[in-house]
Formats: structure tokens, C-alpha cells, sequence
């Protein structure tokens, strides 16, 4: 085996890849990255029953978006594909051959009907369900046409070890495993026989996965002994439960990793939450870019106990992460969710939209905020503002005195040479006293004439994004609306 280490990525595109599983992928990227090693992305698809179209894709643009980007594999326009199984598949029936020769495996040809009669009975008798080695040591081939599947044999009698650098030395009793399918008899090799050859031809000096794979370890530890393979070095990631510590699930948050591209989570946002479920610098620290993460990834702390998936301190930590962006980069990465939700934005210039998004970066905690809760913005970019006249009229209010408020605001703003903050603020602020309001309910008719809502950021350096042009005409549009309303 080679002295420097080689992991990799092995999903199956049997869906889209969910948070378990591309934490996973990332733990071998950290790993690969902190050791200077190589990290592998091999696509186990030779489950064909059950390939979903687009999976690879998403796969792949998930590993992209993240940043994991992998080391070899066959080239295409300059740039390492995937390996994939199905391409493999000459060498599987290989091994499958070479293990039958050795007296490691046999042809079993059982027929679906049989070994659902064979499960149900063993069922009915409470007993552990599992092939009762029929075809072990007599091999009779089945009616013309039939093609056998190839089984595995497992020793009858003993326990198999091996060292799990996270849980330390694991036995399992081989009579409680049975004789597993490695080529099925369409011809495509399991999971478990293809899995052994792949890490072993690839020279993969490290197998870090899902917890759940721990009980099929056995299995494999005898495969690569039945081959003459020396095995990796296994690792079993913790599982990562719910809040409320049940199975993770789309009701906790958990949703495939393109969701969170598209709910504008970031890409450093994601790293850094990931690297956490399992993992951990010390007690106290949340916030690390990759780069710190890289340096101090290690092995020995990963946790044994299941990782907590925390919905609301992602969102935190996103909100943080967006917070901390320049805003010349909050604007390149909100621009297309504030499009999407806004598009009368597209037509405004990168300076306008810039100050507009200034107003709202400490506000957000995802950009897909911006296309889902346009309210946030639009009042920007739209040219007239749809709201009842009866918005106007705050609490303590009537129509005459809201009207009044807005004629001499706007009396006060026309006079103003500049339309800066505290020139507004200094005008303003004096006026609420004169006129026997309170600053909020003055405040308040002004926001809405401006904006069309109750709610905005700030409201003056709302009105020096807008302008004067523009915020004054929306001034006499209200004042119009409380003259309807009066009639």
C-alpha cells in the first residue's frame, strides 16, 4: 500500500445528495487536503434498477459549489471526469471468476421464488433472516435460461476483527453473516465486491464512511482477504441525528445539498457547519474558513456519538457569514436571487443596486430571502408602489392630520439643498414636535408613502438611496391617496 494517502468520494446516483452524504465526501476531502494526499470521486452506479436521471449531475455540481475538488480521473476538456463502476465492469466479473476458482465463492441459483418462500418461513419461525446456503456445496444449475448470481462464502465458524480508527477494534461473529451476492445476474457486481476491487486497484489507503457500512465491514475484511488484497484503514463517521435526536429527516432541515445553493445558504457557510457534525477545533470555536479547518482536521477528533443537525444555527453561522462579506461581494452573490425575486432590478445599475442591497445586508440571513420575500427591496425598484391609502394613517392618526404630516414633510424637503442622512434627520426630527406627534407616528406616514409598507431598513438612508426626485414624488403620490380617502 502507498505511504501517501488516498481517499475517496463514492456516492451512488440513486438520488440527490443529501447532507450525510456529502459530509462524508467532505471529511475525505479535509482529511486528503490536511495530509497532502489525493482524494477520488468514484460514481457507484451499477445499482441500475434504482438510477435517478440528473443524480450525477447534482453530485458533481454539489462538490463544485463546495469547493471539494477531486485529483484524478479520466480527463475531459482539460479537466478530471469522475471514474465511474459501470465503466468496470469486465474487471468485476474477473474477480468474481478468480474467487470462484479459489474456492472463495460460488454460482447460486436460487430463483426469486424460492428465497421469498425461504425469508418468510424463516420469518414465521422468528429466526434471523438470511440465504440458508443452498447452493453452497451443490451447485445445480437451474432450468435453461437461468443465470446465477455469485455468492460470497463466509467462514461458518470464528469472528472477524478489524481496527476502526474512530471506535477501536470491532469483532463480529461470522456465523451471524451470511453468504452475500457479489455479482448479481445481470451481471453487475454489488456494492461489496465492486467496493473491494475499486479500493484496492485505485490504492486507497483510507475508508472513511457513514456509520451504517459498519456491519458490511466483515464482510469486506474477508474479501480482501480472499482476494490476497491488503485492506485500508477504516474510519466509520458518527450518524447525524435530528435536534430532537431521531433519524435526520426534511422535517429537521435536512434537504439535498443543491436545496442549500438555492436557498442562497454559502458555500463557506456549508464547509464550515458540515465539518462541525462530527468533528470538532475544541469546546468553544464555531467560525473557521476551510482554510483553518484544513490545517487542523484530524482524525482522532471525530466524535463516536451521533452529530446534532441544528437548522437554526446554520442559519446563524449563514447569517454571520453574510455579514462578514464586503459589499461588493454581497452584491455579485445577491444580485441573482434579488433579480429573480425582483426583476424590474435587472434594469438599475450596479452602483443603485449596491447601495439598495448596503441597506439590507445585516437583515439577511439567506440570499434566497431576496427572491422569496421581495418586500424586502422592491420598493427600490419599482416605479409605482401598490398600497392602501389607508396604510398611511397611522396609530393616534387621522386622515386630515396624516395628510397634514405629509404636506409639510414635503414642504420641509423641497427647501433641502442636499438629500443627505442627517441634513433629512435634522429637518425632520423637529418637525414631529411641531406638528404634536411622535417621531415613530410621523416616521411611520413617511415610510409607507415611500416604501409601501409598514417595514423597511432604515428610513432616511432608505430615502438617500432613492433620491429626491423620486422619494418626493412618492410623497405627493400619498398625499393624493389621503385627499381620495377623505372623499
Amino acid at each position: 500500500m502507498t505511504d501517501k494517502v488516498r481517499v475517496r468520494y463514492a456516492p451512488s446516483p440513486t438520488g440527490y445528495p443529501h447532507v450525510g452524504n456529502i459530509r462524508t465526501a467532505l471529511f475525505n476531502w479535509l482529511f486528503a487536503r490536511n495530509q497532502g494526499g489525493s482524494f477520488i470521486v468514484r460514481i457507484e452506479d451499477t445499482d441500475q434498477a434504482r438510477y435517478v436521471e440528473g443524480a450525477v449531475e447534482a453530485i458533481l455540481d454539489g462538490l463544485r459549489w463546495l469547493g471539494m475538488d477531486w485529483d484524478e480521473g479520466p480527463e475531459k476538456n482539460g479537466a478530471f471526469g469522475p471514474y465511474f463502476q459501470s465503466q468496470r465492469l469486465d474487471r468485476y466479473r474477473a474477480a468474481a471468476e478468480k474467487l470462484i476458482a479459489g474456492g472463495h465463492a460460488y454460482r447460486c441459483y436460487c430463483s426469486s421464488a424460492r428465497l421469498d418462500q425461504m425469508r418468510a418461513a424463516q420469518e414465521a419461525a422468528k429466526i434471523p433472516t438470511g440465504y440458508d446456503r443452498h447452493c453452497r456445496d451443490k451447485c445445480e444449475p437451474g432450468p435453461e435460461g437461468v443465470t446465477p448470481v455469485v455468492r460470497f462464502k463466509m467462514p461458518l465458524e470464528g469472528r472477524t476483527y478489524f481496527n476502526d480508527l474512530i471506535r477501536g477494534e470491532v469483532a463480529f461473529e461470522n456465523a451471524l453473516l451470511d453468504d452475500f451476492v457479489l455479482l448479481k445476474s445481470d451481471g453487475f457486481p454489488t456494492y461489496h465486491l465492486a467496493n473491494i476491487v475499486d479500493d484496492h486497484d485505485m490504492a486507497i489507503t483510507h475508508v472513511m464512511r457513514a456509520e451504517e457500512w459498519l456491519s458490511s465491514t466483515p464482510k469486506h475484511v474477508q474479501l480482501y482477504k480472499a482476494m490476497g488484497y491488503e485492506p485500508p484503514v477504516f474510519a466509520h463517521l458518527p450518524m447525524i441525528l435530528g435536534p430532537d435526536r431521531s433519524k435526520l429527516s426534511k422535517r429537521h432541515g435536512a434537504v439535498s445539498i443543491i436545496d442549500y445553493k438555492n436557498q442562497g445558504y454559502l458555500p463557506e457557510t456549508m464547509v464550515n457547519f458540515l465539518a462541525l457534525l462530527g468533528w470538532s477545533l475544541d469546546a468553544t470555536t464555531e467560525i473557521m474558513d476551510v482554510k483553518k479547518v484544513i490545517e487542523n482536521f484530524s482524525l482522532d477528533r471525530i466524535s463516536k456519538t451521533a452529530a446534532i443537525f441544528n437548522i437554526e444555527k446554520l442559519d446563524w453561522m449563514n447569517g454571520s457569514y453574510i455579514r462578514a462579506l464586503s459589499l461588493d461581494e454581497f452584491t455579485d452573490r445577491a444580485r441573482p436571487f434579488l433579480e429573480a425575486g425582483v426583476p424590474e432590478a435587472a434594469a438599475y445599475d450596479r452602483d443603485y443596486v449596491k447601495s439598495a442591497l448596503a441597506l439590507i445586508q445585516e437583515r439577511v440571513k439567506k440570499l434566497g430571502e431576496l427572491r422569496d420575500q421581495p418586500e424586502l427591496t422592491r420598493f427600490f425598484f419599482y416605479q409605482n408602489l401598490e398600497y392602501h391609502a389607508a396604510d398611511l394613517v397611522g396609530k393616534g392618526m387621522n386622515t386630515a392630520l396624516t395628510r397634514q404630516a405629509l404636506q409639510a414633510t414635503l414642504d420641509r424637503l423641497e427647501k433641502l439643498e442636499g438629500f443627505g442622512i442627517e441634513a433629512m434627520e435634522n429637518d425632520l426630527r423637529p418637525l414631529a414636535a411641531e406638528l404634536g406627534l411622535k417621531p415613530g407616528q410621523l416616521f411611520g406616514c413617511i415610510r409607507v408613502a415611500v416604501t409601501g409598507q409598514s417595514v423597511s431598513p432604515p428610513l432616511f438612508q432608505t430615502m438617500a438611496v432613492l433620491g429626491k426626485d423620486r422619494a418626493l414624488a412618492r410623497i405627493r403620490e400619498a398625499i393624493r391617496k389621503t385627499r381620495e380617502l377623505a372623499e
